[in-house]
């Protein structure tokens, strides 16, 4: 008998919370899960310091899922994301295990729970559109009129976000109605998911946030993402552009190419990006009503006890 319909379990928050950590202890404490990466850029074969991929000891300790899905010059979509979701979590019940959702992509995140029907793709639009973005004040020009067509869309996006402004102007001229309609973002009104799981979230105030992502910075720099980032950089088919905008990479990428002088100012900006990102990523996840919230202090671990009473109470 197979556990088809036991609850899987999941863990999301900001970036930097210490998500990764919580679930890896959960997950030996618990002993019949595996941890399923939710993350947008961890799929990226070789992008392994900048996205703070589990190393190959925490791998060894528990198994985990829907890392290394591609290389840095492909492209890579939600709707591929899901599809390899949806082939791990099948795999894991079929051996009677359950899954724990780790992460902090939220569309991601909604696409695997909730099972998004995501809207069909228009290649050559989006060629288009990314071609109008890479003009002086082309994105802009994009964000504008994603702004007129979609407002509900253009708020929940960062004007900085080329994937995304890119993408939701495809969806909307190619389907001729608001990429908002399309689902991310909304729950049901039961709380219930697709996916049988219970969610927690790590909080985190914003200033020890900040502080912890200004450490895993420097200790990504110590640890030689700059070096990662010259040799992604030097293959013959480069990064490609969804790759290349990850924060971390763009910026080390800004300094090796001369347009931003110092490292040290390109670290800067990936820290001021990775603070944006987490404000975004607390009030994406802020919306869903099914998540547990649990405070984390300077010790991310602290709330262990708290999560396994939350999963099995």
């Amino acid at each position: 008998m197979t556990a088809a319909r036991s609850v899987h379990l999941a863990v999301v928050g900001p970036t930097a919370a210490g998500k990764s950590a919580v679930a890896l202890a959960a997950a030996q404490a618990l002993g019949d899960v595996e941890i399923v990466s939710v993350d947008s850029m961890q799929v990226y074969r070789g992008m392994d310091i900048g996205t703070a991929k589990p190393d190959a000891s925490e791998r060894a300790a528990v198994p985990h899922h829907l890392l290394d899905l591609a290389e840095p010059w492909e492209d890579f979509s939600v709707a591929r994301f899901q599809q390899s979701a949806r082939e791990a979590l099948a795999g894991i019940e079929a051996r009677g295990r359950r899954a724990l959702l780790v992460g902090g992509t939220g569309l991601y995140f909604q696409a695997v729970v909730d099972g998004l029907q995501l809207p069909a793709e228009d290649r050559r639009l989006r060629d288009e559109l990314d071609t109008q973005a890479e003009a002086p004040d082309g994105l802009a020009a994009l964000y504008d009129e994603l702004a007129a067509l979609d407002p509900v869309a253009a708020a929940r996006i960062d004007p900085g976000n080329r994937r995304r402004i890119v993408r939701a102007l495809e969806v909307t001229r190619a389907g001729g109605r608001p990429f908002s309609s399309s689902g991310p973002g909304l729950f049901r009104e039961n709380g219930e998911t697709a996916l049988p799981v219970r969610i927690a979230g790590l909080w985190m105030t914003r200033a020890a946030g900040a502080r912890r992502i200004a450490q895993r910075f420097a200790a990504m720099e110590e640890g030689g993402l700059v070096e990662e980032v010259r040799r992604l950089a030097a293959h013959p088919r480069g990064l490609s552009r969804t790759a290349r905008q990850a924060i971390g990479y763009k910026e080390v990428l800004d300094h090796l190419e001369g347009v931003v002088p110092t490292l040290e100012e390109g670290l800067e900006r990936a820290v001021g990006r990775t603070r944006a990102l987490a404000r975004r990523q607390r009030m994406w996840f802020r919306r869903d009503p099914r998540i547990v919230w649990l405070g984390v202090e300077e010790n991310p671990l602290a709330t262990l006890p708290a999560l396994l009473a939350t999963w099995n109470p």
